[in-house]
């Protein structure tokens, strides 16, 4: 046999039913764009108990940080703009800590969405708060959810060349949806952009270094099976990287 599937981590989150109580998880379309790429997804949920942590992360073998609310400010050191959405303290501590961790450590990061926004602020990048008021002729970055259809591909992004994102899904023009209202803007020491939308907002970043550090603005694990299926190499070359690294 060969060696068997890389384990990857995949933060979660928490959500609320009607009834206001709690669970933990995250959308099943990130589990299955892993399981697709060829990893095992294992959930990290959200705690306070750093020995719990610990232990989770010394199981994987990979991480992905996942989409959601918005970050608070105060970590890279902003005001709250007035139309900053909801922020999760708790998941903010959890997943800088993870991916600093994972940084210092060479451990491969993929973000999606607030993934991309998270790995820019924990290495020392900024954001911009909101798309809409802060940048004048933008283009609508949240058209896919007005559509009402994460699958909606809204706009191109144009990869830059000689990038890892490139070497795996080409060059270029790239269909992409679009959910978001925050985006990178002061790039982290460490980060290069590898993809921008037409009008000009960051829409991928990775490493400059040896580590495998990539991050995408839009969610491939909705364009992958039909929509747009290049976006499979994202998976499955992200998964490829952390089995070949393994072990180094």
């Amino acid at each position: 046999m060969g060696d068997p599937r890389p384990i990857i981590g995949v933060v979660g989150s928490h959500f609320s039913f009607p009834d206001q109580s709690l669970v933990a998880g995250c959308r099943p379309a990130y589990l299955a764009a892993v399981e697709r790429g060829g990893g095992v997804p294992m959930l990290i949920h959200l705690t306070d108990d750093a020995e719990v942590l610990d232990a989770l992360y010394r199981r994987i073998d990979g991480i992905l940080f996942v989409g959601g609310d918005d970050i608070d400010p105060v970590h890279y050191g902003a005001a709250p703009h007035p139309q900053l959405g909801q922020i999760e303290p708790l998941r903010d501590i959890v997943e800088l800590a993870l991916a600093r961790r994972a940084a210092a450590d060479g451990m491969p990061m993929l973000g999606i969405c607030r993934g991309v926004q998270l790995i820019n602020v924990a290495l020392g990048g900024t954001l911009i708060q909101d798309i809409p008021s802060t940048m004048p002729g933008a283009a609508d970055h949240r058209e896919s959810v007005w559509r009402g259809a994460r699958e909606h591909l809204a706009h191109t992004i144009d990869v830059e060349p000689n990038t890892w994102l490139a070497r795996h899904v080409g060059a270029g023009p790239l269909a992409a949806n679009t959910l978001h209202h925050q985006a990178v803007d002061v790039l982290a020491p460490g980060l290069r952009c590898a993809a921008r939308a037409p009008d000009g907002v960051i829409e991928a970043i990775e490493g400059a270094g040896p580590g495998l550090i990539v991050g995408v603005q839009c969610h491939p694990e909705h364009l992958w099976g039909t929509a747009e299926p290049r976006w499979t190499a994202l998976f499955t070359a992200f998964v490829a990287d952390v089995r070949a690294r393994r072990g180094q």
